[in-house]
């Protein structure tokens, strides 16, 4: 024991005080925090206050849309025919943002065409769209009924039809908290390839240079693979561990910096739906967007939660696919040897990743059945599971996938101990037959 905790230190010490490694551990959060930052940028992506020119030849509007005025949407009218080259070319029309085509039938068929020149924010997009429904309805009541406008609005009442699925009837889970378990298992795998590929140059590079043979004379070939496995694996966590600390400090430093009004509900803007018995009114608050990326980033994440998980069960997977990169560096000679043998484990990890999407789009399926329970899987679906909030009378599953993961990782050490040693003797029986042959010749 106290040999394998020379060689684990050992490695740990040399991952770790490498310089690149130094690099990495800082470089890697502040690249995250500037994607980050960005995402929260383009959650507010667009323009948020447009000038509209309605193109009215009809006159149906009457030059109005809405009653009050509007601080996002400023509507202008036309009661002529414009054609779309001159609205974009001509010099007078460049000081509107967008052109809506008030067609003579769009009492009828309910369609307009909306042109922009830059691509408007959603919430613009949605307010555009409400307040022009809203006019076009008044329209329609003024031509075919004998009903005033506030009675229409009572005595309609649109079908709503909302699914919603039995176990999370208070449709508490989302898309969005399905790509946050992605990402976590993303992550995994993405660690695994990495560190992996360590092990294997590790192996390869002492073979070459001939170390593991003053390596076996005083430990185990299998001691000598689980001390190398097992120094990287903690080099992996302190850098995970590091990184999160400092992309949690970022993330803080953010919200109190760039983003400090942004989780306020109070200074949202976008259109609101409030239904009202009497009738349906629409309540327009001013001030910032409703960005649902940080709203995730900073409410809706339980990060100590999904953190435990994902420690466990990297461990497990990283152990389980170690095995594999052990068993190619030691069976090869050359790191560039090994390399070429990877690609399948490679491929393997990209199916991985690639699983956790058709989860997400096909859970109930028999192929997300499958993967579940499939070592090579299991961390990205289950950390998808965990994302999206699994009910407690569920969660003994999660467990049953960690142990199927553990079980396996077990399994593939012992075939890659015994492979370990026979690769690790084998290429010193060569070195030392090919150096009793140049002494003979010599």
């Amino acid at each position: 024991m106290r040999n394998f905790w020379l060689l684990t230190m050992r490695e740990w010490k040399e991952r770790v005080w490498n310089r690149t490694f130094m690099w990495m551990l800082f470089l890697g959060p502040i690249v995250c925090l500037i994607l980050l930052a960005f995402l929260f940028k383009a959650g507010d992506e667009g323009k948020s206050s447009i000038n509209v020119l309605i193109v009215d030849p009809a006159a149906l509007m009457d030059h109005r849309v809405m009653a009050q005025e509007e601080h996002e949407v400023h509507y202008f009218f036309i009661d002529d025919y414009l054609e779309i080259d001159e609205f974009r070319e001509g010099s007078k029309y460049q000081k509107f943002d967008a052109m809506v085509e008030i067609n003579e039938k769009i009492l009828v068929n309910k369609k307009a065409f909306v042109f922009y020149r830059t691509t408007p924010s959603v919430d613009v997009k949605i307010q555009l769209k409400f307040q022009m429904e809203r006019r076009i309805e008044e329209l329609v009541v003024e031509s075919f009924t004998n009903l005033s406008i506030d009675h229409f609005r009572r005595i309609k009442q649109p079908l709503i039809m909302d699914f919603r699925n039995v176990y999370d009837p208070k449709n508490e889970s989302s898309d969005l908290e399905s790509w946050v378990g992605f990402v976590f298992g993303g992550l995994i795998f993405l660690f695994i390839g990495i560190f992996g590929m360590t092990i294997l140059r590790s192996t390869a590079k002492e073979k070459s240079n001939r170390i593991v043979e003053v390596l076996l004379s005083a430990v185990k070939p299998r001691q000598l693979m689980l001390g190398k496995m097992t120094g990287i694996a903690l080099a992996a966590l302190f850098q995970l561990a590091i990184w999160s600390l400092l992309i949690g400090l970022g993330l803080w430093l953010l919200r109190q910096t760039i983003f400090p009004d942004m989780m306020n509900p109070a200074n949202w803007r976008g259109i609101q739906m409030a239904a009202d018995v009497q009738n349906q009114v629409v309540l327009a608050q001013e001030g910032i967007s409703n960005n649902p990326i940080l709203e995730l980033v900073y409410a809706r994440i339980d990060y100590v939660w999904m953190s435990i998980h994902f420690v466990f069960f990297f461990v497990a997977a990283y152990y389980f696919y170690g095995a594999f990169f052990s068993m190619i560096g030691a069976m090869t000679g050359t790191e560039s040897d090994g390399q070429q043998f990877v690609l399948p484990i490679v491929l393997l990890l990209g199916f991985s990743i690639l699983s956790g999407y058709m989860y997400i789009h096909y859970p109930d399926s028999s192929f997300s059945g499958w993967i579940s329970y499939l070592p090579f899987t299991a961390p990205m679906v289950v950390m998808i599971q965990l994302a999206q909030g699994i009910p407690i009378e569920s969660y003994y599953l999660i467990w049953i996938h960690w142990l199927i993961i553990v079980f396996s990782a077990m399994l593939m050490l012992q075939v890659a101990g015994k492979l370990y040693k026979n690769g690790i003797l084998q290429f010193g029986h060569r070195m030392r037959l090919k150096q009793l042959w140049r002494m003979f010749k010599s």
